[in-house]
């Protein structure tokens, strides 16, 4: 036997070799077979080259790409990988061995019909391409866009706007987890569940898997592109889990360049001008013209925004106390400083590591290596060891550095080693990670409110013991916390002072239960008058030079938007002691007459319904994509937009309960199916479990499962 691809029921691949490498070759292999147009559109992200059969859509992300040198990035991490872990290198290898397989297979056999309707060809993967599919998937995880959102309000309001408009931004991700310790369930062993909040992409950003060779046997989510199971995993006596810690790990730094003939060169720390690096590439556009970006990249790192010649709306002008030398003030661009960008190392040499995890010290030495993104892992074990803490890359630097645009010609904002990272215990049996402050709290800036954190803790203590089949309800809990605000200013408005209808209105949210279930046209009531207040406040003279961001590129333009700050920081812009002089009372009394005057007139579902990403829009008729139950602060967290749209684009990107005492008990669920092939049975067979909140099972028998091929 060299390696074999199973099936269970779902269409779920169960992998079985006789080595890590064989097995890493089938891995590969499958996933081209099910993933074919999702592994070509990711590896043409993490090159800066999907405008090439995209169009002009895709080439913000493009420039973006080629401007933060994420393939050279890869490439320089893949080398240092041979270099001290050849056994990794090897194995990536293996991995793009069999994803080239796939693809060449997939073409006739099971051919996805996007590659048709672009007449694109899948293209050839190198060693590297998988680190490059991670740092594209997770470089804007910790949010260093948000930086550039602080420099613009305090700019226009004072540094006092930071922190009301601090909350769970709309470019950040999340992750709901818990882990029940053995003293708290039915059986005696942990229980561990939760779920990560991503875009919902199709096909799906993690990919259900068993990987099974004389080493280990684990099942898990993988990301498709990368071998191995980093982020959710459980080997039959271990499992694991992560949430997004919420660290900052990315610096931006204010740059003063300038041209010496064909050369760029930057002011250093030191107050030298020194060469930058500086070269130009091309981008071929679908549908239009090529473009040329110019890459410059400094002694801070890669130059994102602006150039020589200034980054419009970021000039030196308006940063008089910078401190730079002589009396002319060049103009200003911004370089972005990412980890694997200093180190060469994306952590790919814990991926081995966690899969032969026998134990939780296993597990604990294993993401002692981890890099990129930072996470709050949890583990547990069937002897009952458990683990709770933060895993990952933070600079050790100046405070201003996690907050704004740093100048890059003060010595005082370099880098100065990296934070040990904290780690925390599990009070009465449990631990519970919803991206709130928690044993990141040292390493972060912004962390999401506390509601998702506190309400599982709360679920979790109307039980003294659990089971893993009692996780769902915790998965799918619809309380909206973060009402509360907004329905206190409602029950201090004067009956008698309102309309009618708005009187009526007011006293049916009052009555209302706050849970945001689809079929709540409660929920849907306050919806709309959420979404009236939003845009009342964004409206309002006191924001008026805060609603037109600065220029910059189009990558960056959600973490600059104004009302969606306003829509996620609501909680904090109603209950703060003074917000700039605005009356807010008048503005909800004018939001409740205004939705008074014409309610919504279905339910919460009609609206607030699944938008998932796709690179390339369906042909013909749009799927009819269902509604949802949840919002952003919910456990189950759907995130609408207030002020802009009650789609959903974010949400749960799988669902998953792991149980050390039978892992035949664990169960998962992913948005969609196992294929990313339209018209395959398995493209979308798992919905209405996703929907319904119900869980597949994970199949472990290999007689219950059926043979596919070998490989």
């Amino acid at each position: 036997m060299t390696g074999e691809i199973f099936r269970d029921p779902w269409g779920i691949p169960h992998l079985r070799a006789d080595g890590v490498d064989e097995l890493a070759r089938a891995q590969g292999r499958v996933t081209a077979l099910d993933r074919a147009w999702q592994l070509e559109v990711e590896r043409h992200r993490a090159q800066g080259t999907s405008a090439s059969f995209l169009g002009p859509e895709a080439l913000p992300w493009d420039r973006f790409a080629r401007r933060a040198r994420l393939a050279d990035t890869a490439r320089h991490c893949f080398a240092g990988l041979e270099r001290r872990d050849p056994e990794t290198a090897q194995w990536i290898r293996a991995y793009v061995t069999g994803v080239n397989e796939g693809l060449a297979s997939a073409g006739t056999t099971s051919p996805a019909p996007e590659f048709g309707r672009v007449g694109l060809t899948p293209g050839r993967w190198e060693p590297w391409t998988p680190l490059g599919v991670w740092l594209a998937t997770h470089i804007l995880f910790a949010g260093f866009p948000a930086k550039l959102w602080r420099e613009h309000i305090t700019t226009r309001l004072g540094p006092e706007a930071v922190g009301l408009f601090a909350a769970d931004g709309p470019g950040t991700s999340g992750s709901n987890g818990w882990l029940v310790a053995g003293e708290r369930t039915v059986t005696g062993h942990a229980v561990i569940a939760g779920d990560p909040h991503r875009f919902i992409e199709e096909p799906g950003v993690y990919q259900q898997i068993r990987l099974s060779c004389p080493e280990f046997d684990v099942v898990g989510l993988a990301v498709p592109g990368v071998p191995g199971i980093a982020h959710f995993g459980h080997t039959g006596t271990v499992a694991w889990a992560i949430t997004n810690a919420m660290a900052d790990y990315q610096d931006l730094y204010r740059e003063r360049l300038r041209r010496t003939g064909a050369r760029v060169e930057a002011l250093g720390p030191d107050g030298t001008w020194r060469p930058a690096a500086r070269h130009t590439e091309t981008i071929e556009v679908a549908g239009g013209e090529p473009v040329e970006v110019e890459v410059i990249e400094t002694g801070r790192g890669p130059v994102v925004i602006g150039g020589p010649e200034g980054a419009e709306g970021l000039e030196g002008s308006e940063n008089p106390d910078d401190g730079v030398p002589g009396s002319a003030v060049p103009p200003l661009a911004v370089a972005l400083r990412y980890p694997p960008r200093v180190t060469g190392d994306l952590g790919f040499s814990a991926l081995l590591p966690l899969l032969r995890s026998r134990r939780v010290a296993d597990v604990d030495r294993a993401v002692d290596r981890w890099a990129e993104p930072v996470n709050v892992i949890m583990a547990a074990d069937t002897d009952g060891g458990t683990l709770h803490r933060v895993a990952g890359r933070v600079p050790v630097r100046a405070d201003a550095n996690r907050t704004r645009l740093v100048p890059a010609w003060d010595p005082e904002h370099a880098w100065q080693g990296w934070h040990e990272p904290p780690r925390d215990g599990l009070t009465d049996g449990v631990a519970v990670m919803a991206n709130q402050r928690g044993p990141a709290a040292p390493l972060g800036v912004e962390f999401a409110p506390p509601h998702r954190a506190e309400r599982i803790a709360t679920l979790l203590g109307r039980q003294s013991r659990w089971s893993a089949a009692d996780m769902a309800a915790i998965h799918t809990d619809t309380h909206l916390a973060s009402a509360a605000p907004l329905l206190d200013h409602l029950a201090a408005l004067d009956p008698p002072t309102l309309t009618e209808p708005a009187a009526a209105l007011r006293d049916r949210l009052l009555r209302w239960n706050r849970h945001m279930d689809t079929d709540s046209a409660d929920a849907a009531v306050f919806a709309a008058l959420r979404t009236a207040v939003v845009r009342r406040l964004a409206a309002h003279p006191a924001f008026a030079a805060t609603a037109t961001p600065p220029p910059c590129p189009e990558i960056f333009r959600p973490w600059l938007a104004l009302v969606p700050r306003v829509a996620y920081a609501l909680g904090h812009l109603l209950s703060a002691r003074d917000l700039f002089g605005i009356d807010r009372p008048a503005a909800v009394r004018a939001a409740l007459e205004e939705v008074a005057a014409e309610p919504p007139a279905g339910t919460w579902g009609g609206t607030h319904r699944l938008a998932p990403w796709r690179a390339l829009p369906p042909s013909g008729t749009p799927y009819d994509e269902p509604g949802l139950s949840g919002d952003h602060d919910c456990v189950l967290c759907t995130s609408p937009v207030p002020g802009l749209t009650d789609l959903a684009a974010r949400g749960p990107a799988a669902r998953y309960v792991w149980d050390l005492a039978r892992r035949e008990d664990s169960r998962w669920v992913v948005p969609h199916g196992a294929s990313g092939v339209p018209g395959s049975p398995h493209h979308r067979d798992q919905q209405p479990l996703w929907l319904a909140g119900d869980l597949a099972p994970v199949l472990t028998d290999w007689a219950h499962l059926t043979k596919e091929t070998d490989v």
